[in-house]
């Protein structure tokens, strides 16, 4: 899953991820004192679900940051010039201690290429992402706005799945199929990665045991279905899915998905078993509803959504039960919110936000400590 660097239009980034296992977490707390990018102005009015808000990243596009199953450590994408990266790559840090701002995290993507969509494996030594080094190590182009200036996803033919550790050492791959794989994410309970795939013609969502067996398609509706995370307890799918109405739409999409791209810009939020039986769309609200994480009680669902802008813009935080219900508004601002992710013991959510950007092009991380 490519992220593209949010200007002052209305552009997406690809979401993917899943919760981490909410046995053995890390005790930690967001201390205001513990860094000097701690700051009380971070909160909007209306957030009264953070506590208290600090910036983890300084520059840059940072984004899909995931917790380790501990708690203690986060691994993002990010696009940095000052780190020397011209798209993006993977690192790890921990975001109660490590300051970014005065030093690069570990990067674990060493072989060049776009990487997406890491996450951590059950024991924290080891964690998957998608990437493109294998056809080469230089980052594939970005593509063209369509004629008309749509927006457009590039899906990466050359996207497979690895398992590296921390040292950036590859160690298995876990895809091989022609076509794009990403959008991996791990479920709490350890035994299954959920993902997406062009490999039987359209972009679905397939389930596999950890070491690459067991595939299992889950989906099998025409549109875009990806940036998909386990519930709590492993037996529920969340993600964002596009559903093609009109054989104008249908057209369009397929159309683009032979060329490579997919257009993001109407996606509604469904939820399912984890075999895919009972799938149903939980969000009705027309333009772009994205980048879904499962609340820690398995209820409900944080989400990225546009739908309140006239103009696609901007791109705020709500939650919603999952059967529907209780739409409710989590963040506030007139810019971009998006990638919201609880902590294993749902004490923390780390999202990215353009806020506090000085008026740059910036995506930064953010962690909240998050109260009901």
């Amino acid at each position: 899953m490519l992220r593209t660097t949010l200007l002052a239009t209305p552009l997406l980034l690809i979401a993917c991820g899943a919760p981490s296992d909410h046995q053995g977490t890390t005790d930690r707390t967001t201390d205001s004192s513990a860094t000097a990018h701690d700051t009380a102005s971070l909160i909007l009015p209306g957030e009264a679900h953070f506590k208290s808000l600090r910036q983890l990243t300084f520059g840059g596009d940072n984004a899909e940051a995931y917790w380790s199953f501990a708690g203690d450590k986060l691994v993002m994408q990010a696009t940095n010039p000052a780190w020397g990266d011209s798209c993006d790559q993977i690192f790890v840090f921990d975001p109660f201690q490590d300051d970014l701002a005065a030093a690069k995290p570990k990067l674990i993507s060493v072989n060049g290429g776009r990487t997406t969509c890491s996450y951590f494996l059950p024991g924290d030594s080891l964690l998957l992402y998608a990437s493109t080094h294998l056809a080469g190590s230089a980052c594939p182009p970005v593509p063209e706005r369509q004629p008309g200036g749509k927006y457009v996803w590039p899906i990466y033919e050359t996207f497979d799945i690895f398992v590296s550790d921390l040292e950036g050492n590859i160690r298995r791959q876990l895809t091989d199929t022609p076509g794009y794989d990403a959008e991996a994410t791990v479920s709490p309970t350890g035994d299954r990665i959920v993902f997406t795939s062009m490999r039987d013609g359209d972009l679905e969502l397939y389930t596999m045991n950890i070491d690459g067996s067991d595939l299992k398609r889950v989906t099998n509706t025409i549109g875009y279905d990806g940036g998909a995370f386990f519930s709590p307890d492993g037996t529920k799918l969340v993600w964002r899915a596009s559903r093609p109405g009109t054989p104008e739409e249908v057209k369009e999409y397929q159309d683009l998905l032979d060329q490579g791209l997919v257009m993001p810009t109407n996606m509604e939020v469904f939820v399912a078993n984890a075999d895919g039986s009972d799938a149903r769309r939980i969000t009705d609200l027309g333009n772009a509803n994205w980048a879904p994480f499962w609340h820690p009680s398995g209820e409900k669902i944080v989400f990225a959504s546009n739908h309140a802008s006239q103009r696609g813009f901007p791109f705020t935080l709500y939650m919603i039960g999952i059967d529907g219900t209780g739409l409710e508004k989590v963040s506030d601002g007139d810019t971009f919110d998006a990638f919201p992710v609880f902590s294993p013991d749902g004490r923390h959510l780390v999202f990215s936000s353009n806020r506090n950007n000085h008026g740059t092009r910036e995506t930064n991380l953010f962690l909240a400590e998050w109260q009901e």
